[in-house]
């Protein structure tokens, strides 16, 4: 019988692609190949495969990429989201450029998942549903045991935009001893 612990729970978290005009860039459009080319090579180091677990919300950009590559290897994917699907798609897959792209991505990613994506129940107020969601990824990552935990970015380093974004989870995850694989989104 399979033993039906994880042998790594692989958490990513990372960029969406830039907006058009963004004032600083961290993850023009045109590095999307060299970053899923740096996310496969990430998950090849660690041998991910069907004996381990990957865990992201699946917001277009880097949580995509992670998707497909870890599909691509066989790797179970849980999606676990700050709202209901459908207003997933409308926050964090569809107002990035090329939305309709990311958005076709997406639905290919969740049609192959064993599970539908996991959607938090509202946030009680004063709660950003972002970072509720980062801790309730991480929290799902530690219930297999810390050491197994994983955190594979793609990041350029720098504090978000707003609350919640992988500058929190790479926060969340040194302060509980997981292992962080960063991939500058600088250096792409």
């Amino acid at each position: 019988m399979k033993d039906p612990t994880p042998r790594h729970v692989i958490l990513f978290s990372g960029h969406m692609p830039d907006a058009p005009g963004r004032a600083r860039p961290r993850f023009p459009p045109a590095l999307e190949t060299a970053a899923a080319q740096r996310i496969a090579a990430a998950l090849d180091a660690l041998d991910a495969g069907p004996a381990d677990l990957g865990l992201t919300q699946g917001a277009a950009g880097g949580d995509l990429l992670f998707a497909e590559a870890a599909q691509a290897r066989g790797l179970p994917l849980q999606l676990v989201q700050p709202f209901a699907e459908n207003e997933f798609i409308a926050r964090s897959v569809r107002p990035v450029r090329d939305g309709e792209r990311w958005v076709a991505r997406y639905r290919a990613v969740a049609a192959r998942l064993d599970t539908p994506p996991h959607a938090m129940p509202p946030a009680p107020p004063g709660d950003n549903p972002f970072e509720r969601c980062n801790r309730c990824l991480l929290d799902t990552a530690l219930a297999h045991g810390g050491e197994r935990v994983w955190l594979l970015c793609l990041w350029d380093g720098q504090g978000g935009d707003g609350a919640g974004g992988t500058a929190h989870m790479v926060g969340e995850v040194r302060a509980r001893g997981g292992h962080v694989i960063h991939i500058d989104t600088h250096r792409l």
